[in-house]
């Protein structure tokens, strides 16, 4: 079982090749070796390369934002789970909502890519959350639910796999507003119960991780990570300055 709770920096499409040198050089010096704290970082597509050099020798786990569902062929613009595993791609953001809400990415399209990710021993950070009409509809639990399943529903969990669910509520994104601990913790416990009835629970306890991300800042951090159904946090605004993103991470306790 992997105690340690994940902190997940999500660069999006904010930083060009020597910006993201910079942070990555920022954030080795600055990141303890030691940490209990595991650490990635997801920068753009075109500067993985070079951020995969700069961080080597660190306990800095690099991640891509996204991947296609094939090996290989005629599909011009993706990139493969191969190609990232070449690249030193230890970990995968699938599903994010504005994958789904820009590039119309569907439930189907997320579980066939959690899929590939798990054959090519990439860990896939699965992204699930309602949008700000399902929250005040009162439909979250079953967008969560609904959404959990059909994104990992018939996939087999071996033995070394590690899987992460990130509770993103889309209506806080980019918003600088958290969600209340307390909801976010409901809704965790809504994730672990779907992956239990898909799982058994040795499984979920063992190859699972469930975090929060949505306005994550080092003021707000531990209010989700002391509670015990949060396991990490999905980083993206505070995770584009070193100072702030190790901050967070230092104020994990």
């Amino acid at each position: 079982m992997n105690n340690n709770l994940l902190v997940v920096g999500n660069w999006k499409m904010k930083l060009g090749l020597k910006e993201s040198l910079k942070l990555a050089n920022g954030l080795k010096k600055k990141i303890k070796r030691k940490s209990k704290v595991e650490v990635g970082i997801c920068p753009s597509h075109s500067s993985l390369y070079p951020v995969a050099a700069a961080v080597r020798g660190s306990n800095i786990k690099l991640g891509a934002q996204n991947l296609f569902w094939e090996e290989e062929g005629a599909f011009t613009g993706e990139i493969s789970p191969s190609m990232l595993k070449e690249l030193g791609c230890e970990l995968v953001i699938i599903g994010h909502s504005e994958r789904r809400q820009y590039l119309g990415e569907t439930d189907e399209m997320v579980h066939k890519k959690t899929r590939i990710a798990l054959e090519n021993k990439i860990m896939p950070i699965v992204c699930v959350g309602e949008n700000l009409e399902e929250r005040e509809d009162k439909k979250t639990d079953f967008i969560i639910i609904n959404q959990v399943t059909k994104a990992l529903q018939g996939i087999n969990v071996e033995e070394n796999d590690q899987l992460v669910v990130a509770y993103e509520p889309v209506w806080v994104i980019g918003s600088g507003q958290a969600i209340n601990p307390e909801d976010a913790e409901h809704v965790h416990r809504v994730i672990r119960q779907t992956l239990i009835d898909l799982n058994p629970k040795e499984v979920v306890d063992n190859n699972f991780r469930i975090i929060y991300g949505g306005s994550v800042d080092s003021d707000n951090v531990t209010s989700f990570t002391d509670k015990k159904l949060i396991e990490g946090v999905l980083v993206g605004g505070a995770s584009l300055k070193a100072e702030k993103f190790v901050n967070i991470i230092n104020a994990i306790k």
